[in-house]
């Protein structure tokens, strides 16, 4: 009898985003969903393991759709919910570890940012196959759990990705497909696979105070001039385009020079 796949599914929004129950339905097709979730909003949190995380992880039901889930709440950040799952949660590494739906896309050079993708990259780091869903939403959503956003079409390619990286090997140095999916996007959208913008997607904002000892966080805006960017983006693909981009993501940050010139060039220095 053929084993059930086991997949780890988290998020940065919190254990009850509506983005990680729509991710959830989808997944349930493929196999059988472990839901490991920050207990609280966590978005902007990389890969971090910050020490002032508890590590607690609370056993609870949700309801969706007249299904109950059994979850596990852990405070923490996306990336330290996927090590717990892996290390100490599932009874055995799963086949698949996925992280969304995310309120906002995740593209070009701030990617490291994403709580979203930054799970991913932990999946990846154990050599799971990992996969980051982000759905294009306006900025007043991002940090919210909206009813106003629909996520069927995020879904859908939740689950077309989670069953292509269940069925078949990516390449050694693919370790995350990062998918980002248009606002207005349907299943029928078509989807393209894309190089990551070197641009920066969002621009910071200062906050507005009158002293540096008032409590203030460094927001962020639509930059410019995404529409300038390269035509095998990620960020031309989504908003000039319009249609799904499918990012492969490696963790190898080694910039792609000579070595051996480089090294020669430092050393003449």
């Amino acid at each position: 009898m053929k084993k059930e796949p086991q997949i780890l599914l988290t998020n940065d929004d919190g254990i009850r985003s509506p983005g990680l129950w729509s991710a959830a339905a989808a997944l349930s097709e493929h196999g059988f969903v472990h839901v490991i979730a920050p207990r609280e909003q966590s978005s902007g949190t990389g890969r971090s393991f910050p020490i002032s995380s508890d590590g607690i992880i609370r056993i609870e039901e949700v309801t969706v759709n007249g299904k109950t889930w059994q979850v596990h709440a852990i405070g923490g950040t996306p990336a330290q919910a996927v090590l717990h799952g892996i290390v100490e949660v599932l009874p055995q590494r799963p086949d698949l570890v996925v992280s969304g739906i995310n309120y906002g896309e995740n593209l070009g050079s701030g990617i490291t940012v994403s709580g979203t993708v930054g799970a991913a990259l932990e999946g990846g780091a154990w050599k799971i196959p990992s996969l980051a869903v982000s759905l294009e939403t306006d900025l007043a959503h991002h940090h919210s759990h909206s009813p106003d956003v629909d996520f069927s079409a995020a879904a859908h390619f939740t689950g077309y990705f989670a069953g292509m990286l269940l069925a078949r090997q990516l390449p050694p140095d693919v370790r995350v497909l990062k998918v980002d999916v248009p606002k207005y996007a349907s299943k029928d959208t078509p989807w393209k696979v894309t190089r990551l913008s070197m641009q920066r997607y969002f621009e910071p904002v200062p906050p507005q105070r009158d002293s540096w000892e008032e409590p203030g966080r460094v927001g962020y805006r639509l930059a410019q001039a995404r529409d300038i960017a390269p035509e095998n983006s990620d960020v031309y693909a989504l908003i000039v385009e319009q249609v799904v981009s499918v990012t492969p993501l490696s963790l190898d940050l080694t910039s792609r020079v000579d070595l051996k010139a480089l090294e020669e060039s430092l050393r003449s220095a």
